[in-house]
């Protein structure tokens, strides 16, 4: 007889590899992000938390296109971003049908 005899145990109904599963999986934190902000800022939505806004700074306008992060529950500016006065905003639509035939040549 084996020293060691070992009894093959009877597997459950779940044969899948897929590791253990969380059954209580932590909630998602989710910021609030709506066309309006609290300061009545005009807000686009582009992906995720990244962000079109026209807002004032010191007295003149801007396109602020950002990537945003949440602190407490509130949404507060990324340093990955550029803001645009209304002129080079203008300049660059202007030069968008180019910018999308130059996109779709390298696709």
């Amino acid at each position: 007889m084996p020293k060691n005899k070992k009894q093959k145990k009877e597997s459950s109904s779940s044969d899948s590899d897929d590791g253990p599963v969380d059954r209580n999986p932590p909630p998602e934190k989710k910021a609030k992000i709506s066309t309006k902000t609290e300061d009545k800022e005009p807000t686009w939505v582009l992906q995720g938390k990244k962000l079109v806004k026209v807002r004032e700074f010191k007295g003149k306008v801007y396109v602020d296109i950002r990537e945003f992060y949440e602190k407490n529950g509130e949404l507060l500016p990324g340093k990955k971003g550029i803001s645009l006065q209304p002129d080079q905003w203008r300049k660059l639509l202007s030069i968008g049908d180019e910018i999308n035939e130059t996109i779709s040549s390298m696709c």
